[in-house]
This record gives C-alpha cells, sequence and structure tokens, in this order.
C-alpha cells in the first residue's frame, strides 16, 4: 500500500479540516453563520523588554495624541501600544509659524513639542490611557540632560509601562545640537538615565546621526533595554512665491512614504548589530510594509504619518498581518523576524 506524501502547507490544511471537524462534532457551530470556535491561531504576540504586545502595531509618538481622539473611531485597545505624545518636563507651546506641510510622498512637520508637560500627563492623561487595554509608553524629550533626567524619574514611579527615549531634541548647551546626533553624546546622556530609570527603556534614534549603528550600538551599551528607530529626517521646503523658507525654523521633520526604503535600511543594519529588540518607524502604511521591517528585525512597527491619512489604519495593518500569517503559514512572527 503506497503511503501519500504531503507537502508543509499541505500538512497544515488537513490539520485544519480535521479542526474544523471536531468543531463541528462537539457542537462548536451555532448556526451557518457562527465562526468556529476552535479555529487554528496564528500568533501576533510580542515580548519587548519583558513587556507583553498583544500585536506588533503602535501609534507613535506625535501622530496619536493620547489615544483618546482616536478611541472616538476605534477602539484603540485592539492595538499592541500607544506612544504618548512628545512630552517634556514643562509644559511647551511649541514652535511659532506654520507647523506642517504636505509634500510629495511625505509630510514635513515643526510642531516643536507643545505638550503639557510630564506632571499633567501623569496626574490626567495616563489615567485615561491605562482604561485602554494596551500598552502604554511614554515618549520624551528635553533641552537638557537634567531635563530628561528628572522626567524620568517622575515617569519611573507613574504606571507607564515603557519609557522611549527621544534624542533628536537639540541640546542647548551644545549648541542646539540634537543629543542624537554623535554617539559619545548618546551615550552619555542613555548612561544617565539608565541610572535613574525603573521603567523599560525604549531609545528612539535619530536618522540625522553620523553612524546609526555606531549610535545603537553605543546607547546598548549605554543601557538602552530596546531602540526604536527612525525618527523624522532632517529637510525642508521653500515658498518661491514670497521667497522665503516655508518654516520659521528654515528646517522641519519629514516622515511618511518617503522615508520608508532608508528607515528600512537602517532597522536592517542595526538589528544586525545589536541584541536588544528593535521596533521600526518610517512610512508604514500598509500591513505589507509592516511585513518588510518584521523581516529586516524589528519586533514591532510604529504607525505614524499613516494615521493621519486614515485614522483607523492601523486596525487595516494587524488584520493584514493576520491574513498573511493565515496565507503563508506562519504560527508566529518570530518565524520571519531578522530573516533577510
Amino acid at each position: 500500500m503506497l503511503i501519500p506524501r504531503f507537502e508543509e502547507k499541505q500538512i497544515s490544511q488537513i490539520f485544519d479540516l480535521v479542526i474544523v471537524a471536531f468543531a463541528v462534532c462537539d457542537g462548536g457551530v451555532s448556526n451557518g453563520s457562527d465562526r468556529i470556535k476552535w479555529e487554528r491561531k496564528f500568533n501576533q504576540l510580542i515580548d519587548i523588554c519583558g513587556v507583553n504586545f498583544k500585536n506588533p502595531v503602535i501609534g507613535a509618538s506625535g501622530t496619536f495624541g493620547f489615544g483618546e481622539e482616536y478611541n472616538q473611531i476605534y477602539d484603540v485597545s485592539k492595538l499592541g501600544g500607544i506612544c504618548s505624545k512628545g512630552l517634556t518636563l514643562k509644559r511647551k507651546e511649541g514652535n511659532d509659524g506654520i507647523r506642517s506641510y504636505e509634500t510629495k510622498s511625505g509630510i514635513l512637520n515643526s510642531v516643536g513639542l507643545q505638550n503639557p508637560g510630564v506632571e499633567h500627563f501623569i496626574n490626567f492623561e495616563l489615567p485615561k490611557m491605562k482604561k485602554f487595554d494596551t500598552v502604554v509608553i511614554a515618549n520624551i524629550g528635553g533641552s537638557t540632560i537634567d531635563d530628561y533626567v528628572e522626567s524620568v524619574e517622575k515617569l519611573s514611579s507613574s504606571d507607564v509601562d515603557i519609557i522611549e527615549l527621544n534624542i533628536s531634541c537639540p541640546n542647548v548647551k551644545s549648541g542646539g545640537m540634537a543629543f542624537g546626533i554623535k554617539s559619545k553624546i548618546a551615550y552619555e546622556i542613555v548612561s544617565v538615565v539608565r541610572k535613574v530609570c525603573k521603567k523599560p527603556l525604549m531609545v528612539k534614534l535619530s536618522p540625522n546621526a553620523e553612524d546609526i549603528v555606531d549610535m545603537a550600538y553605543k546607547c546598548c551599551e549605554a543601557g538602552a533595554d530596546s531602540l526604536s528607530l527612525v525618527n523624522t529626517f532632517k529637510a525642508m521646503a521653500v515658498d518661491i512665491k514670497n521667497r522665503k523658507a516655508v518654516f520659521d525654523n528654515i528646517t522641519a521633520g519629514l516622515s511618511g512614504p518617503a522615508i520608508k526604503p532608508i528607515a528600512l535600511r537602517m532597522v536592517y543594519e542595526v538589528s544586525k548589530a545589536v541584541k536588544v529588540p528593535v521596533v521600526g518607524i518610517g512610512g508604514i502604511v500598509s500591513f505589507q510594509d509592516a511585513i518588510e521591517f518584521i523581516m529586516a528585525g524589528a519586533y514591532a512597527i510604529q504607525v505614524g504619518t499613516a494615521n493621519f491619512i486614515k485614522p483607523d489604519i492601523c486596525l487595516d495593518i494587524i488584520d493584514g498581518i493576520e491574513k498573511y500569517m493565515k496565507d503563508e503559514n506562519i504560527k508566529d512572527l518570530s518565524e520571519i523576524r531578522g530573516i533577510i
């Protein structure tokens, strides 16, 4: 008697049919339109620094507020996590003049970290965010190392799950150069913050760094538990009618699909160089983009500019990842993470 040989995908399909049969026999189907209770699971769960995410999709800082507005459109508890608006020690009003400007395949922003300050966040915004069944990440910026340290100390005693250190902010004691340009400066600030940080510490890297791989390595050496990248690219726009720069600060931050190929390359290079979890950011607008970043080494992804295009796009990405996993018979995202 010949025993048929099956490919792995065929075996998986047969297994699914057996599960369906058992479910039907066990009363798992109540009527023709109900889904079978015993359906096979495809795992989008991830662990970053000991924090469990239900899926790898996170609302990015600066595009998601504190989640309240988006929750009026859909249930944000379905997200893996939410990054808070960029916070500073004291309240900031942000930049003067035009703050956002659309460009081909992207958007330029010069908001200037307008925010209510860390204390207000802890007392008023965080309690509302904690009502969402999702991971809460507090994004922190500062103009001096002391500002960062004091902010992180306060947040370490709060209910946030992770602190994301934004080192793209200008250092007022170094002529305005961002902390995240030179590896030596980044090492210094991460080292100091690490000493007072009682939460998992995620460091958000700037693509404008002199050497982003060395930057990543130095941040991990200084105590980063994970890394997120990339922040916006330094860019500009000119108003040719009025013969001046569009933004009062001349330059602004570029985000959106235009930066995705570069961001993807940077995530790939950094993921190969460090041993901590990496979160990919930059121009992600579809589940295909998300899968690319995961294959390049990312544990999770953050969605930013795309939220302005379609407010519930994160749900599309989560559903798309689920369908892709089913179609490709991927049980766990670890099977494809870093395969490039």
